[in-house]
């Protein structure tokens, strides 16, 4: 999968992401990976988010979510 592709596809879109890796986290053995998606086309109450081991598992967490929400994601 193209990261960079689905990151500016949602961003065309008018949504905002984060990913972030920690390493204090990955030092403890915690999922050090954060995936955060908001912004406008969002509701308020709506923030899709996970921690996870790995990017890939981040994408497989969020990315149904954001489809279901209706945004479209090449991959």
């Amino acid at each position: 999968m193209d990261v960079v592709a689905v990151m500016e596809a949602l961003a065309g879109q008018g949504v905002t992401v984060l990913v972030k890796v920690d390493a204090e986290r990955m030092a403890e053995r915690r999922k050090p990976w954060t995936f955060v998606a908001s912004g406008a086309p969002l509701r308020e109450d709506v923030l899709v988010r996970t921690d996870a081991v790995s990017m890939e598992q981040c994408l497989a967490a969020c990315l149904p979510r954001l489809r279901e929400l209706g945004f479209s994601i090449p991959g």
